[in-house]
Protein backbone atom coordinates (compact mmCIF):
# COMPACT_ATOMS: atom_id res chain seq x y z
CA UNK A 1 0.00 0.00 0.00
CA UNK A 2 2.96 2.44 1.06
CA UNK A 3 4.77 1.62 -2.04
CA UNK A 4 1.74 1.97 -4.43
CA UNK A 5 0.88 5.33 -2.63
CA UNK A 6 4.21 6.35 -2.72
CA UNK A 7 4.15 5.98 -6.58
CA UNK A 8 0.99 7.86 -7.21
CA UNK A 9 -0.81 4.74 -8.62
CA UNK A 10 -4.84 5.01 -8.10
CA UNK A 11 -5.64 1.59 -7.11
CA UNK A 12 -4.02 -1.50 -5.97
CA UNK A 13 -4.62 -5.17 -6.14
CA UNK A 14 -4.38 -6.90 -3.13
CA UNK A 15 -4.05 -10.69 -4.89
CA UNK A 16 -6.27 -13.45 -2.28
CA UNK A 17 -3.08 -16.24 -2.45
CA UNK A 18 -0.73 -13.27 -1.08
CA UNK A 19 -2.86 -12.76 2.27
CA UNK A 20 -1.37 -14.55 5.60
CA UNK A 21 -3.12 -17.64 5.76
CA UNK A 22 -4.72 -18.46 2.14
CA UNK A 23 -6.47 -20.01 0.94
CA UNK A 24 -7.88 -19.54 4.54
CA UNK A 25 -9.68 -16.01 4.72
CA UNK A 26 -8.60 -13.02 6.78
CA UNK A 27 -9.66 -12.19 9.94
CA UNK A 28 -12.26 -9.25 9.96
CA UNK A 29 -9.94 -7.47 11.31
CA UNK A 30 -7.17 -7.54 9.07
CA UNK A 31 -9.12 -6.60 6.05
CA UNK A 32 -10.87 -3.56 8.06
CA UNK A 33 -7.23 -2.65 8.89
CA UNK A 34 -6.26 -2.87 5.32
CA UNK A 35 -9.23 -0.85 3.86
CA UNK A 36 -8.63 2.01 6.68
CA UNK A 37 -5.30 2.51 5.53
CA UNK A 38 -5.81 2.35 1.78
CA UNK A 39 -8.54 4.84 2.10
CA UNK A 40 -6.16 7.08 4.26
CA UNK A 41 -3.78 6.36 0.87
CA UNK A 42 -5.73 7.66 -1.21
CA UNK A 43 -5.74 4.15 -2.89
CA UNK A 44 -8.60 2.58 -4.66
CA UNK A 45 -8.77 -1.30 -4.26
CA UNK A 46 -9.37 -2.64 -7.66
CA UNK A 47 -9.83 -6.22 -7.43
CA UNK A 48 -8.31 -9.20 -5.98
CA UNK A 49 -8.29 -12.82 -6.93
CA UNK A 50 -7.61 -16.69 -6.12
CA UNK A 51 -6.47 -19.95 -7.14
CA UNK A 52 -8.58 -22.33 -8.85
CA UNK A 53 -8.80 -24.83 -11.23
CA UNK A 54 -11.94 -25.68 -12.85
CA UNK A 55 -10.37 -27.93 -15.46
CA UNK A 56 -9.47 -30.26 -12.79
CA UNK A 57 -10.38 -34.09 -13.40
CA UNK A 58 -12.02 -34.60 -9.95
CA UNK A 59 -14.88 -33.61 -9.69
CA UNK A 60 -14.37 -33.32 -5.66
CA UNK A 61 -11.17 -30.69 -6.49
CA UNK A 62 -13.60 -28.78 -8.37
CA UNK A 63 -16.31 -28.83 -5.66
CA UNK A 64 -13.35 -27.73 -3.11
CA UNK A 65 -12.48 -24.78 -5.23
CA UNK A 66 -16.00 -23.70 -6.24
CA UNK A 67 -16.47 -23.47 -2.17
CA UNK A 68 -13.12 -21.49 -2.07
CA UNK A 69 -14.64 -19.31 -4.59
CA UNK A 70 -17.28 -18.91 -2.57
CA UNK A 71 -15.31 -17.59 0.57
CA UNK A 72 -13.37 -15.22 -1.07
CA UNK A 73 -16.11 -13.58 -3.17
CA UNK A 74 -17.30 -12.65 -0.39
CA UNK A 75 -14.20 -11.74 1.06
CA UNK A 76 -13.63 -9.57 -2.16
CA UNK A 77 -17.47 -7.90 -1.00
CA UNK A 78 -15.97 -7.27 2.74
CA UNK A 79 -12.82 -5.55 1.18
CA UNK A 80 -14.65 -3.21 -1.34
CA UNK A 81 -13.20 -5.15 -4.36
CA UNK A 82 -15.47 -4.90 -7.35
CA UNK A 83 -14.55 -7.93 -8.72
CA UNK A 84 -12.86 -11.44 -7.81
CA UNK A 85 -9.74 -13.25 -10.50
CA UNK A 86 -10.53 -16.61 -10.72
CA UNK A 87 -8.93 -18.99 -13.94
CA UNK A 88 -10.56 -21.44 -16.22
CA UNK A 89 -7.65 -24.08 -15.34
CA UNK A 90 -5.30 -25.98 -16.46
CA UNK A 91 -4.64 -27.30 -19.99
CA UNK A 92 -3.94 -30.90 -19.14
CA UNK A 93 -7.47 -32.64 -18.97
CA UNK A 94 -6.29 -36.34 -19.07
CA UNK A 95 -9.15 -39.13 -19.67
CA UNK A 96 -11.73 -36.27 -20.79
CA UNK A 97 -12.50 -34.85 -24.35
CA UNK A 98 -12.27 -30.60 -24.43
CA UNK A 99 -15.98 -30.57 -25.04
CA UNK A 100 -16.41 -32.21 -21.57
CA UNK A 101 -14.78 -30.26 -19.74
CA UNK A 102 -15.97 -27.35 -21.10
CA UNK A 103 -19.19 -28.43 -20.29
CA UNK A 104 -18.04 -28.85 -16.77
CA UNK A 105 -16.33 -25.40 -16.68
CA UNK A 106 -19.38 -23.77 -17.84
CA UNK A 107 -21.49 -24.99 -15.17
CA UNK A 108 -18.96 -24.03 -12.37
CA UNK A 109 -18.52 -20.54 -13.66
CA UNK A 110 -22.32 -19.80 -14.04
CA UNK A 111 -22.68 -20.67 -10.20
CA UNK A 112 -19.64 -18.44 -9.24
CA UNK A 113 -21.38 -15.97 -11.15
CA UNK A 114 -24.69 -16.67 -9.23
CA UNK A 115 -22.36 -16.11 -6.15
CA UNK A 116 -20.73 -12.93 -7.17
CA UNK A 117 -24.65 -11.61 -8.24
CA UNK A 118 -25.82 -11.97 -4.65
CA UNK A 119 -22.37 -9.81 -3.40
CA UNK A 120 -21.69 -7.66 -5.66
CA UNK A 121 -18.76 -9.11 -7.34
CA UNK A 122 -18.33 -9.23 -10.89
CA UNK A 123 -15.89 -12.51 -11.32
CA UNK A 124 -13.31 -11.56 -13.24
CA UNK A 125 -12.03 -14.85 -15.64
CA UNK A 126 -8.47 -14.52 -16.57
CA UNK A 127 -7.28 -15.53 -19.95
CA UNK A 128 -4.04 -17.27 -18.84
CA UNK A 129 -2.51 -19.78 -21.73
CA UNK A 130 -4.04 -22.75 -19.52
CA UNK A 131 -7.51 -24.07 -20.82
CA UNK A 132 -8.10 -20.48 -22.76
CA UNK A 133 -5.51 -20.10 -25.10
CA UNK A 134 -6.94 -17.96 -27.91
CA UNK A 135 -9.37 -15.58 -27.97
CA UNK A 136 -12.07 -17.31 -29.65
CA UNK A 137 -11.80 -19.81 -27.21
CA UNK A 138 -12.37 -17.14 -24.61
CA UNK A 139 -15.17 -15.96 -26.22
CA UNK A 140 -16.75 -19.06 -26.52
CA UNK A 141 -16.52 -19.64 -23.09
CA UNK A 142 -18.39 -16.03 -22.10
CA UNK A 143 -20.99 -16.93 -24.56
CA UNK A 144 -21.60 -20.57 -22.83
CA UNK A 145 -21.74 -18.92 -19.42
CA UNK A 146 -23.91 -16.07 -20.06
CA UNK A 147 -23.98 -13.94 -17.72
CA UNK A 148 -24.00 -10.33 -16.81
CA UNK A 149 -21.60 -10.99 -13.59
CA UNK A 150 -18.93 -12.23 -16.04
CA UNK A 151 -15.94 -10.33 -17.02
CA UNK A 152 -12.59 -10.71 -18.08
CA UNK A 153 -9.32 -10.11 -16.77
CA UNK A 154 -7.52 -9.19 -19.72
CA UNK A 155 -3.61 -10.98 -19.55
CA UNK A 156 -2.03 -9.36 -22.41
CA UNK A 157 0.77 -11.03 -22.05
CA UNK A 158 -1.23 -14.87 -22.26
CA UNK A 159 -2.02 -14.66 -25.85
CA UNK A 160 0.85 -17.36 -27.19
CA UNK A 161 -1.19 -18.67 -30.19
CA UNK A 162 -1.50 -15.46 -32.66
CA UNK A 163 -1.08 -11.70 -32.91
CA UNK A 164 -1.17 -10.56 -29.28
CA UNK A 165 -2.85 -7.07 -30.31
CA UNK A 166 -5.56 -9.19 -32.48
CA UNK A 167 -6.19 -11.12 -29.48
CA UNK A 168 -6.77 -8.34 -27.43
CA UNK A 169 -9.64 -6.43 -30.25
CA UNK A 170 -11.19 -9.95 -29.88
CA UNK A 171 -11.67 -10.22 -26.62
CA UNK A 172 -12.06 -6.11 -25.40
CA UNK A 173 -15.42 -6.10 -25.14
CA UNK A 174 -15.21 -8.02 -21.70
CA UNK A 175 -12.72 -6.39 -20.39
CA UNK A 176 -13.53 -5.59 -16.35
CA UNK A 177 -9.92 -5.28 -15.50
CA UNK A 178 -6.38 -5.85 -16.87
CA UNK A 179 -2.77 -7.48 -16.61
CA UNK A 180 -0.75 -5.19 -18.00
CA UNK A 181 2.82 -6.59 -18.61
CA UNK A 182 6.32 -5.38 -19.90
CA UNK A 183 6.23 -8.42 -22.72
CA UNK A 184 3.55 -9.83 -24.94
CA UNK A 185 4.40 -13.18 -27.29
CA UNK A 186 4.56 -12.60 -30.72
CA UNK A 187 5.79 -15.44 -33.29
CA UNK A 188 6.76 -17.79 -30.56
CA UNK A 189 8.90 -15.37 -29.30
CA UNK A 190 8.13 -12.74 -26.11
CA UNK A 191 9.07 -9.09 -26.95
CA UNK A 192 8.73 -5.60 -25.11
CA UNK A 193 5.18 -4.91 -25.05
CA UNK A 194 3.87 -1.84 -27.14
CA UNK A 195 2.11 0.13 -24.90
CA UNK A 196 1.06 3.15 -27.41
CA UNK A 197 -0.31 0.87 -29.59
CA UNK A 198 -2.16 -1.14 -26.77
CA UNK A 199 -3.37 1.92 -25.37
CA UNK A 200 -4.91 3.30 -28.31
CA UNK A 201 -6.81 -0.42 -28.98
CA UNK A 202 -8.24 0.40 -25.07
CA UNK A 203 -9.25 3.72 -25.61
CA UNK A 204 -10.80 2.91 -29.17
CA UNK A 205 -12.42 0.57 -27.42
CA UNK A 206 -14.19 2.54 -25.26
CA UNK A 207 -12.75 1.15 -21.95
CA UNK A 208 -12.37 3.57 -18.57
CA UNK A 209 -12.09 0.79 -16.08
CA UNK A 210 -8.21 0.31 -14.41
CA UNK A 211 -5.37 -0.96 -15.62
CA UNK A 212 -3.29 -3.09 -13.47
CA UNK A 213 0.39 -3.46 -14.10
CA UNK A 214 2.09 -7.11 -13.07
CA UNK A 215 5.60 -7.58 -13.86
CA UNK A 216 7.24 -11.18 -14.29
CA UNK A 217 10.26 -12.83 -14.05
CA UNK A 218 13.51 -11.59 -12.44
CA UNK A 219 14.69 -8.96 -10.63
CA UNK A 220 13.72 -7.31 -7.86
CA UNK A 221 10.17 -5.63 -8.56
CA UNK A 222 10.46 -2.60 -6.35
CA UNK A 223 12.45 -1.52 -9.03
CA UNK A 224 11.07 -3.33 -11.73
CA UNK A 225 7.30 -1.81 -11.30
CA UNK A 226 8.95 1.87 -11.04
CA UNK A 227 10.39 1.19 -14.62
CA UNK A 228 7.04 -0.27 -16.27
CA UNK A 229 4.85 2.59 -14.76
CA UNK A 230 7.50 5.19 -16.12
CA UNK A 231 7.02 3.44 -19.53
CA UNK A 232 3.37 3.41 -19.36
CA UNK A 233 2.69 6.63 -18.54
CA UNK A 234 4.79 8.27 -21.15
CA UNK A 235 2.80 6.09 -23.52
CA UNK A 236 -0.56 7.08 -22.17
CA UNK A 237 0.42 10.87 -22.95
CA UNK A 238 1.16 9.93 -26.60
CA UNK A 239 -2.48 9.07 -26.99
Amino acid sequence: LEFCAEHNFDAIDPTGYYFPGYPEVPSDEFINSFKKKAFLLGLDISGTGIRNDFAHPYEKKRQADLELTKKWVEIAAKLGSPNLRIFSGKAETEGYTRPQVMASMVEHIKTCCEIGAKHGVVIALQNHNDFLKTADEVNELFKKVDSEWLGLNLDIGSYRQKNPYEEIEKNIRHAVTWQIKENVWIDGKEQPTDFTKLFKIIKKAGYRGYLPLETLGAGDPYQKVPKLLAEVRKSLQKI
